[in-house]
Parts: structure tokens; sequence; C-alpha cells
């Protein structure tokens, strides 16, 4: 069964976005997880958000067990490392519906 990685997130120095993007890419695509939704500041329909700098991210792999591998890894890892003090996260795994 498919699991998702919900990510809300905010930009704090955007300069050094991309050196975490590019690798945070690179382990996705490494443990098989695919992009969703990438880097998207999402339309408020009903609710508050908090603020205009958050983006949202969707990942989705193959299971919930491929995702946490993903999570724990020395790639992920070094992205991790790489987003400290420029990237404000919340994270989630969860997991699909099954049919």
């Amino acid at each position: 069964m498919a699991a998702y990685v919900v990510v809300d997130a905010e930009v704090l120095d955007p300069t050094r976005l991309q050196e975490y993007r590019d690798l945070a890419e690179a382990s996705i695509a490494q443990y098989g997880g695919r992009y969703l939704i990438q880097g998207t500041v999402p339309e408020v329909v009903e609710g508050t958000w908090p603020s205009s700098s958050r983006v949202m991210t969707v990942l989705e792999f193959a299971t919930m067990e491929r995702a946490r591998e993903w999570y724990a890894s020395t790639e992920y890892g070094r992205a991790k490392s790489a987003r400290e003090g420029a990237i404000d996260v919340r994270l989630l795994l969860v997991e699909g519906k099954s049919e």
C-alpha cells in the first residue's frame, strides 16, 4: 500500500533552499519516491493558513516501510542538515487507503 509524506515548510533563507532541494530530490529518487506536489503555496478556501511563506510538498512511496527507510537514510540526513536554519519543516508520514 502506498505511503505519503506530507510536508508543510516555511522558507526562512531562500538562498540556502536550493542546496536542500538538490539533496532531498536525489534521496527521494534513490528510495523510489516521487513528487505529487512540490513546494506549492496552497490556496486557502476554508480556515486560516499560518503565513504566505509556507509551502506544501507531498511525496509518494510504494510502502510505509520505504518512506521510513528514506526518512532515516544517510542521504536524506544530509538534506536535513542542509536545511537547518534555512527551512522550518513539519513532516508527516501517512499510509494510503487500502482498496
